[in-house]
C-alpha cells in the first residue's frame, strides 16, 4: 500500500481503513496540531496512540538552584506504577526532601573515519586536536544554541572515532549535534582526505546500554539522595530498614553482578519511560539512560537511599516537547520551553528525584512481600 498519494492525515487514515478493513476512530481522535506533528515529528501520520497520564507527588527537591515541591506527570499503562512512585514521594517529602546534584556533560556524536594505518590515525588525531578552534566554528555555525566543548579521538586499527561533545542548552540536542558533526566531517574529508564512513560510529553512544556513557556521562549526570527516618519507613513504606537492605543486597548488588547488568538498580527504566512519554522525550533513550546505580544503607538509624544517573539525555525544547500535550506535562513541573539551559537542567534534577522515589517504593514493596498482591488489586482493576 503506497501512502504517498494521501496528502492529509485524515485521508491517509481513511486509506489505511479502506485497504485493511479496520476502523481507526480512536486513533483518529486527538487534540494535538496534526500539521505540526506530521511535519516535524511523524511521517505518514494517521493519528495518535493515547497513553494515560497519572500524577505522582508532591515530591520535595532541594537543589543547588532551587527548593521546591513538584507533581510528576507519568504516562503509563502499567497499573501500580504511579501509586508506587507517589508512595516514594511521600516518604521522601515527609523526611525533608531529596538532595539533588547535577552536572551538564553535554550531548555527543561520534563519526567514524577510516585511515591507512595506525600511524596515519595518530597523525589524523593530532590534526583534529590542532584544528579544534576551526572545527568548533564550523560546528557552531550550524546553530546559535550549540557550543562545541570537546572532540576526543579514539583509534582502533584503521578506525578513528571522533567523539564530539556539545552543550545544546535546553534542547536534548541529538539532531543539532548530528547536523553540526556532518558539516565538520565534510570539512575534515576535504582537508585531510580521510573518509567518514558513518556520522555515527556507535561511540556516541546513542540509545544503547554501554559502559562508556556510564563512566564518562552523557547529557546530564544526576545524583539524588534521601534519609528516611525509621518511623516513616515503617508507617509509609510498610517495611523494616533491615528488610529493605537485605532486598537491596541480594537483588541489586548480587543479582546485578551475577547477571552482568550495566549499572545496578531496581527499575529506573519504569520511571524514565513514564516521564519521557509524558513530556515528549525520545523514548529510545531509555535504553541508555536506565544504566544507573542505586545505593541503600543504614545511617543514624535511618534508611539512606541514593540514585546515580550518569547518562540522562533530556530536553525541554525541540523534538516532541513542542506538542501540546507534552508541553502541558512539562508545564506541570514548571520547565516548559527554553531558559538558557536552566529548564533542562531543572528537569533532569526532577527526574533524578522521581527515580529515587520509584526505587525506594519498589524495594520496600519487595521487602514487605506486597508486589504481587498490589498488582493484582490495582493492576487488574
Amino acid at each position: 500500500m503506497d501512502l504517498r498519494g494521501y496528502l492529509s492525515v485524515s485521508d491517509r487514515r481513511k486509506g489505511v481503513e479502506d485497504n485493511i478493513g479496520v476502523s481507526l476512530k480512536n486513533i483518529g481522535n486527538y487534540s494535538i496540531n496534526e500539521e505540526i506533528a506530521s511535519s516535524r515529528n511523524c511521517e505518514n501520520m494517521i493519528g495518535v496512540t493515547q497513553i494515560p497520564i497519572g500524577i505522582a507527588g508532591p515530591l520535595k527537591i532541594k537543589s543547588e538552584f532551587f527548593k521546591e515541591e513538584f507533581f510528576l506527570p507519568l504516562a503509563t499503562t502499567e497499573g501500580v506504577l504511579v501509586a508506587s512512585v507517589s508512595r516514594g514521594c511521600k516518604a521522601i517529602t515527609l523526611s525533608g526532601g531529596a538532595n539533588v546534584l547535577s552536572k551538564k556533560i553535554g550531548i555527543t556524536r561520534a563519526p567514524v573515519f577510516v585511515v591507512e594505518n595506525i600511524l596515519e590515525g595518530k597523525k589524523f588525531a593530532d590534526w583534529v586536536h590542532a584544528n579544534f578552534d576551526q572545527l568548533k566554528k564550523i560546528a557552531e555555525d550550524t546553530s546559535s544554541h550549540l557550543k562545541l566543548l570537546e572532540i576526543k579521538a579514539i583509534s582502533m586499527g584503521r578506525n578513528v572515532y571522533l567523539r564530539f561533545r556539545f552543550d545544546s542548552h535546553d534542547a536534548m540536542g541529538m539532531n543539532m549535534a548530528t547536523i553540526a558533526v556532518t558539516k565538520s566531517a565534510e570539512f575534515i574529508e576535504k582537508k585531510v582526505h580521510v573518509k567518514c564512513v558513518a556520522v555515527s560510529g556507535n561511540m556516541c553512544v546513542d540509545k544503547k546500554p554501554n559502559f562508556l556513557n556510564f563512566i564518562e556521562g552523557r547529557g546530564y549526570m544526576v545524583s539524588a539522595e534521601a534519609l528516611i527516618p525509621k518511623k516513616l519507613v515503617k508507617t509509609v513504606l510498610k517495611a523494616e530498614i533491615n528488610e529493605i537492605i537485605e532486598v537491596y543486597q541480594r537483588k541489586i548488588v548480587y543479582g546485578s553482578a551475577l547477571s552482568g547488568s550495566i549499572g545496578s538498580n531496581a527499575h529506573f527504566a519504569n520511571i524514565l519511560a513514564a516521564i519521557f512519554a509524558a513530556t515528549g522525550q525520545d523514548l529510545a533513550h531509555v535504553a541508555e539512560c536506565s544504566i544507573g546505580t542505586t545505593t541503600i544503607e543504614t545511617v543514624k538509624d535511618s534508611l539512606y537511599a541514593s540514585v546515580y544517573l550518569p547518562d540522562l539525555a533530556v530536553g525541554t525544547v525541540g523534538g516532541g516537547t513542542g506538542l501540546e500535550t507534552q508541553k502541558e506535562a512539562l508545564s506541570i513541573m514548571g520547565v516548559a520551553g527554553g531558559d538558557n539551559g536552566k529548564n533542562a537542567r531543572k528537569f533532569a534534577e526532577i527526574i533524578g528525584g522521581a527515580v529515587l522515589a520509584g526505587e525506594i517504593s519498589l524495594l520496600a514493596s519487595l521487602a514487605e512481600g506486597s508486589l504481587a498482591s498490589v498488582h493484582k488489586r490495582l493492576g487488574r482493576g
